[in-house]
């Protein structure tokens, strides 16, 4: 059962409007543009299959929902900016990624963080799916337990994945290191598990109110 948003937004933006096949297909070709950049000598093609195959199956999936139900504008920019993010990293191993790197050597860090950006985008972007799958099938509304909830579901979407990184480095061992991406660092998952916390929390902080303008531009069949 689908709920409709009700509430009459404001002043829309760009990513408020009504979804376009156009610009949905236009982010789906950018997706896949950088998906065969990726795929192009990566530097390990473990760590590729492993962090890429979220982006290749996720793909075809959020197309099947976009087109049976609808997605927003805004969700649907944000998920191929997180696939990029993982798809960059699925190239060069997030040890290694020159962006990175330039960072590391520009403010004197001791690793590589684009990891930390890889996971505050793992719960920015997980934060506002869970949102808007529950405005639009659930009785909740906007207030305090919508922003809980979607917070929490990010997170327990982090820990899933750190429940992964931690099979994989049983049944692999070695091979599965630049999968892990820890770089000596024996928190790195508590960080990685703070920086998706962090994130959702932005995302619901300062996108609630866009986010919602966007739901109600949705056509009422969606």
């Amino acid at each position: 059962m689908h709920y409709r948003v009700t509430m009459q937004p404001p002043a829309s933006t760009a990513l408020d409007r009504p979804r376009s096949p156009r610009r949905g297909m236009i982010l789906g070709l950018i997706v896949v543009a950088v998906i065969v950049w990726s795929a192009l000598n990566p530097l390990d093609w473990l760590t590729w299959w492993m962090e890429v195959s979220w982006v290749l199956v996720g793909l075809p999936v959020v197309v099947w929902i976009a087109r049976r139900h609808g997605v927003t504008q805004l969700l649907l920019v944000l998920l191929t900016i997180h696939a990029i993010i993982l798809l960059v990293g699925g190239h060069y191993t997030y040890e290694r990624v020159p962006l990175g790197l330039w960072a590391q050597e520009w403010w004197g860090l001791a690793r590589n963080d684009y990891d930390r950006l890889g996971h505050f985008a793992q719960g920015f972007v997980p934060a506002l799916v869970a949102r808007e799958a529950l405005r639009r099938t659930s009785p909740l509304r906007t207030g305090k337990w919508l922003a809980v909830i979607s917070v929490s579901m990010a997170l327990a979407f982090s820990g899933c994945f750190e429940m992964i990184e931690w099979a994989a480095s049983v049944s692999l061992g070695a091979s599965a290191d630049a999968f892990l991406g820890s770089q000596g660092d024996v928190w790195d998952a508590q960080w990685d598990m703070f920086c998706a916390l962090l994130g959702a929390t932005v995302a619901i902080a300062m996108l609630s109110k866009s986010h919602e303008r966007a739901l109600c531009a949705l056509p009422s069949s969606a």
